[in-house]
């Protein structure tokens, strides 16, 4: 009786009739479902009938009018219980809500922006106003030496290798701690996180989740004796 109450269910549902009751059983479960899932994706499955329409209208205005009162309502019977049947409507349920939070999981992982790891190399620091600012006296930076320092607004390191000059940001790109040189290892090492930067701003070791960013670069040159460096001014 439960397969053929399962198809007479089945059949009703789908050519858009109000299906017959019947007691359902654990092997019905999986045709009941894809029967519900066929029906939601017809056209026009979620547009009331009309008779239900007429129906609630007449309701409504029954109740305005004070037709009915609590003495002249019919006593409300408990339903009965269909174990079977409230487990499909929760499998049902929790099938949504899986393949909503499923969605919103696979969207969050697939667009979010890859961490920064220095493949791409630095970036260069331009600031929208800024000045030719000296931060060190081109005999004092000789080649292979490194020389920090902190104008106010800006606060880096600049080198000498190989007879050119090179500046970076002296702030790491994690959590903004400044950043200290390690004299012997010619890097910039992080005091708050186990973090260290190359020189040129590449990142060398860390022991974070996520990769942080490489140093921005700053621009630098060399005039009338003076090393510079492009930043923006300083407070009044």
């Amino acid at each position: 009786m439960s397969r053929r109450g399962a198809r007479r269910f089945v059949a009703d549902l789908l050519r858009g009739r109000r299906p017959r009751s019947f007691r359902a059983q654990d092997t019905d479960v999986d045709d009941l479902r894809a029967a519900i899932t066929l029906r939601s994706a017809q056209p026009g499955s979620g547009v009331p009938r009309e008779e239900f329409v007429a129906d609630l209208h007449q309701r409504l205005a029954d109740q305005l009018a004070g037709k009915h009162s609590t003495e002249d309502a019919e006593p409300v019977r408990p339903a009965r219980v269909d174990t079977t049947r409230r487990r499909l409507v929760a499998a049902s349920s929790l099938a949504a809500a899986a393949a909503a939070v499923g969605a919103v999981a696979d969207h969050v992982l697939t667009t979010r922006t890859p961490a920064p790891d220095g493949v791409a190399g630095p970036q260069t620091l331009v600031p929208n106003t800024g000045s030719w600012r000296t931060v060190a006296a081109s005999a004092d930076l000789t080649e292979g030496g490194v020389q920090g320092f902190d104008l106010g607004t800006v606060v880096g390191f600049v080198s000498r290798t190989g007879g050119a000059l090179r500046a970076v940001s002296g702030v790491c790109t994690h959590l903004g701690c400044r950043l200290a040189l390690d004299v012997p290892t010619r890097q910039l090492d992080c005091p708050c996180h186990q973090t260290s930067f190359a020189l040129d701003g590449e990142l060398l070791r860390h022991q974070l989740r996520v990769p942080p960013p490489a140093l921005p670069q700053l621009e630098v040159r060399e005039a009338d004796g003076a090393v510079q460096i492009y930043a923006p001014p300083g407070p009044a």
